[in-house]
């Protein structure tokens, strides 16, 4: 019998039903590129300080009201404190301070309105702006779980349209928030229709493009895309200083994408792995015409339906476990490796992106160089999977990245600009690792548990990335700390990468005896030697 790619090949590879495919999936991913990274200005923090009382029809001087502190090395008025007991003269009487009783007062000199302005989380109240999108990341980490049984269960198409609907729907409903907490919940089930529509948009698109094709579509379609979204934001968020009216300006696109309903198939392959032969041979022959190519008149027969339905990975899964990956000392290492690396880059990765308000010089300006180096950072990866192997892409782009975050440290105040080429160098490098562990990891994984082992992989990093916000956070107290945090945990995962088996140019494992031993750099070492069976002529690679 006939796998798909053989049954379909008649289509080519680069038509125009593939290129429309490429392009409307990828533009499906442009709004997730800024879903979570908006709240960099949703939740911007301005200069603030306590209000102060009237006292007979004039306002206490400011500057003999408030105490001074330490803020990033140099000393400012206090931003959570004011002198006690303020006499006639509006002047302090003694040394004894208290909280902010009237109040803050925020500078609108770069916002106009935030989360952190309308409900004033400051203060005792300061860790409720980055714990907003550790929510978010929460409803992200709860979509990654069941976004992939959704889509087996009610198809690829109708899971990115449900998904792209709920994300829009409840950004709007987020406009009408009127508490920190409604805003949050709403930002919660955002987050689970974020990842589970950019997950549908990612499977749809690998199903429906051929072999060749579908390298591209991973790094150069919904990657580069997610990337010009997140560039989007800042240009977005200069011009628009109020927060409402951001997000929905932000939110507006979603509604663009209706017509796309009528544009983009359902997978071909997911149908027949449900028995509906005949809307399959349906989609396949209009994209026939779409090409220009006449498709033989019986595309799939029963029998390549029936092959599909049981050779399919996700029903195969259904004899293993997540115990699985773990059962064997291969599969054991395989697994541990992948969720130790996914989980520490996705904090570097979150939280330089989320820490570019905190750096030297311009925010906004800050935030587009971010975005501009995911873009390139992804079209060097791909170039370099074409000359070289993961692994040697992965460790190189991780340990100079992290090495670099590492020097930012030492850069004088004055020079903010070479301080920022660092930080972009160390962005450019860990969103370049980040883009090839995804396509390592699938390759890595057998694929009779490779749909959980992805899963267990993206779960790992999403629990990251809901650590994340906190490293931003602490970048408001002291700016050197959280690049000093990420540089040494990006050098470590830098030289765990070392261990990853090469995958390049070697066939998919199809079962756990096809596992590969880590990369372990002496002979038939302990810590990588497949305890079950193994022959003893057996050696590690």
């Amino acid at each position: 019998m006939r796998d798909y790619d053989e049954i379909t090949s008649f289509l080519g590879e680069w038509g125009p039903f593939q290129w429309s495919i490429f392009i409307l999936l990828s533009l499906s991913t442009v709004p997730n590129g800024y879903a979570g990274m908006s709240m960099v200005f949703l939740a911007g923090t301005p200069h603030h300080h306590c209000s102060l009382p009237y006292l007979n029809g004039s306002m206490a001087n400011l500057s003999e009201a408030l105490p001074m502190e330490e803020v990033k090395g140099h000393l400012d008025q206090s931003r959570c404190a004011r002198y006690k007991w303020l006499n006639s003269t509006g002047k302090p009487f003694g040394n004894e301070t208290e909280s902010c009783m009237d109040g803050w007062d925020y500078s609108t000199e770069q916002y106009v309105s935030t989360i952190v302005t309308e409900w004033n989380l400051v203060c005792g109240d300061s860790w409720k702006a980055p714990f907003s999108l550790s929510v978010f990341f929460m409803g992200v980490l709860t979509g990654s779980f069941i976004s992939g049984q959704i889509s087996d269960r009610f198809g690829r198409k109708v899971v990115l349209f449900i998904t792209m609907a709920m994300q829009t729907i409840f950004s709007l409903l987020q406009l009408a928030s009127v508490s920190w907490e409604m805003f949050c919940i709403l930002f919660f089930i955002v987050g689970i229709g974020q990842i589970s529509n950019y997950v549908a948009a990612f499977v749809l698109g690998t199903e429906l493009l051929g072999k060749s094709s579908r390298v591209t579509f991973s790094t150069l379609g919904v990657c580069v895309f997610y990337a010009l979204g997140y560039a989007l934001l800042p240009l977005c968020a200069y011009f628009i200083r109020s927060w409402r009216m951001l997000l929905f300006v932000l939110t507006l696109p979603g509604v663009l994408y209706i017509p796309l309903w009528w544009l983009i198939p359902e997978s071909p392959r997911w149908l027949l792995a449900q028995g509906r032969i005949k809307e399959a041979q349906a989609i396949v022959q209009a994209a026939a015409k779409k090409n220009g190519v006449t498709p033989p008149q019986v595309i799939f027969s029963e029998e390549d339906s029936a092959k599909l339905m049981h050779s399919d990975t996700h029903n195969t899964n259904t004899s293993y476990s997540y115990l699985d990956l773990v059962r064997t000392s291969k599969m054991r290492n395989i697994t541990i490796l992948n969720v130790i690396l996914w989980f520490m880059v996705t904090i570097s990765y979150f939280g330089l992106s989320l820490n570019t308000s905190n750096m030297n010089g311009d925010p906004y300006l800050n935030c587009l160089l971010s975005a501009l180096m995911e873009v390139a950072a992804y079209f060097w990866a791909w170039l370099m999977l074409k000359v070289t192997s993961r692994r040697a892409v992965i460790s190189s782009t991780l340990l100079t990245g992290g090495a670099v975050l590492l020097l930012t440290q030492i850069v004088p105040q004055e020079f903010n600009i070479l301080s920022i080429v660092l930080v972009m160098i160390g962005k450019f490098g860990i969103t370049a690792a980040f883009s090839v562990m995804y396509i390592s990891a699938m390759e890595l994984f057998p694929t009779v548990v490779r749909g959980m082992g992805v899963s267990i992989c993206s779960m790992a990093s999403k629990i990251g990335s809901t650590i994340s916000p906190y490293f931003a956070f602490i970048g408001t107290y002291n700016e050197a700390l959280p690049y000093i945090v990420m540089g040494l945990m990006t050098l470590t995962v830098g030289l765990l990468s070392l261990l990853l088996p090469e995958t390049q140019g070697i066939p998919l494992p199809e079962d756990l005896s096809q596992t590969q031993s880590l990369n372990c750099c002496f002979h038939r070492c302990a810590c990588c030697q497949e305890q079950e069976g193994m022959l003893p002529e057996e050696t590690i690679h």
